[in-house]
């Protein structure tokens, strides 16, 4: 039973990196930054907390997915990613899941983004 998993865990953890792929460069930085410290923030927490992390990050793939597609059928605007959170979500939320969705709200909002990233247009062989 752990192997399997272990399994569903880097199944859905590869999935939401390729989902990424589809973010603006910025927000895909930021987003890769963000979910590859939740994963290794959460590698051993019991089952029942497991769970729960397992099927928020599903949704959250769910929700990305659909919103890309929604931005592909819609070229001619802008694409647009988020969803707002519930006021009953954010009473589920501790404290310090609370700092932590402050501080990249603060990330994601900066005017000067603290980084610069180009995507290359070469192809690595």
């Amino acid at each position: 039973m752990p192997g399997r998993h272990v399994a569903r865990v880097r199944a859905l953890y590869r999935r939401i990196l390729q989902l990424h792929r589809l973010l603006p460069v910025d927000l895909k930085a930021l987003g890769d930054q963000y979910v590859k410290d939740e994963f290794r923030r959460h590698k051993a927490v019991g089952s029942e907390e497991a769970q729960r992390f397992l099927q928020e990050w599903e949704v959250y793939a769910a929700a990305l997915r659909q919103q890309a597609n929604e931005n592909r059928q819609n070229a001619a605007g802008k694409a647009r990613f988020g969803t707002a959170l519930s006021e009953e979500k954010l009473n589920d939320f501790r404290d310090e899941q609370i700092g932590q969705l402050q501080e990249l709200m603060q990330e994601a909002t900066k005017p000067n983004k603290q980084f610069s990233i180009t995507e290359s247009t070469k192809r690595k062989f």
